[in-house]
């Protein structure tokens, strides 16, 4: 008969337990041992696949106790298979099971570019497929007026613009002012562009790098950051990065749900 020896450590020298987090998607966390700090990008039976902000993988094994959380140690496990139904929306809404999109209004969002929209979709796009609610994009506001004027905006038919850098004194503030029809909403976040209003800590760094006036913005904060200076895949990595409106800025969460709220209001 196999004998068992008692545990004698003394409790004072037993490892603490620690909380098991699932390696979602996105989640940031560091392997303390290299030191190497990433977003999980796959996580298989037995291992975790993270990429640091430089685009490099590594892949680790699913160990107790083996990876930093916002600098606690925790233990990753393996997601469940079939994940709960989401009570709300990635913008905080309270989800609809089930609900279907509606038909869309004859009102617009109207956004300044490609990845304004990409954004606005990623966290608001099961709330505007309920309003029935369309996003389209401008490339650049310099023919916001003539734009503004040719869709005609009225009762029924209700427009919201969001604009980037809009601070009093800029181009862009000069021409949002110019816009006067009462149907028509122009409102604007601060960040030179839309890259800008997610959250540093979503990204895992500390914070968007400074771009000397007169460079390219994208590129310069490439080049700062170390990514390869293709802003396309740079963006993609930042949008992969964004869940919920949390890993928003709130300049930009006020700014999207006073548009959703004018154009969806009743005349």
């Amino acid at each position: 008969m196999r004998q068992y020896s008692p545990d004698l450590t003394p409790p004072w020298k037993k490892p603490k337990p620690v909380p098991e987090v699932p390696a979602e998607p996105g989640l940031v966390v560091e392997e303390p041992r290299t030191g190497f700090c990433g977003a999980v990008i796959r996580c298989e039976a037995g291992t975790v696949t993270l990429e640091d902000r430089f685009g490099k993988h590594r892949v680790f094994p699913l160990e107790p106790r083996g990876f930093l959380l916002e600098g606690r140690v925790v233990t990753l496990v393996r997601p469940s298979k079939a994940p709960a139904r989401p009570t709300r929306t990635a913008s905080g809404s309270v989800a609809v099971p089930g609900a279907r999109a509606r038909v869309a209004r004859a009102g617009r969002i109207y956004v300044e570019g490609r990845h304004d929209a990409e954004l606005v979709e990623k966290v608001w796009g099961d709330d505007l497929r309920v309003e029935g609610v369309v996003v389209e994009y401008l490339e650049g506001v310099d023919d916001l007026p003539s734009i503004v004027s040719a869709f005609s905006p009225g009762p029924d038919a209700r427009l919201g613009v969001l604009v980037d850098h809009l601070v009093p004194g800029t181009k862009e503030w000069r021409i949002a002012e110019s816009v006067t029809s009462e149907h028509a909403l122009v409102v604007g976040h601060p960040y030179i562009d839309i890259w800008e209003a997610v959250k540093p800590s979503s990204l895992g760094i500390e914070s968007w790098p400074r771009v000397p006036r007169g460079q390219d913005w994208k590129k310069g904060v490439c080049r700062a950051l170390g990514w390869p200076q293709n802003t396309g895949e740079a963006w993609q990595r930042i949008l992969s990065r964004v869940r919920s409106y949390k890993d928003l800025e709130p300049e930009l969460l006020g700014r999207v749900e006073e548009l959703i709220d004018f154009v969806t209001a009743q005349p």
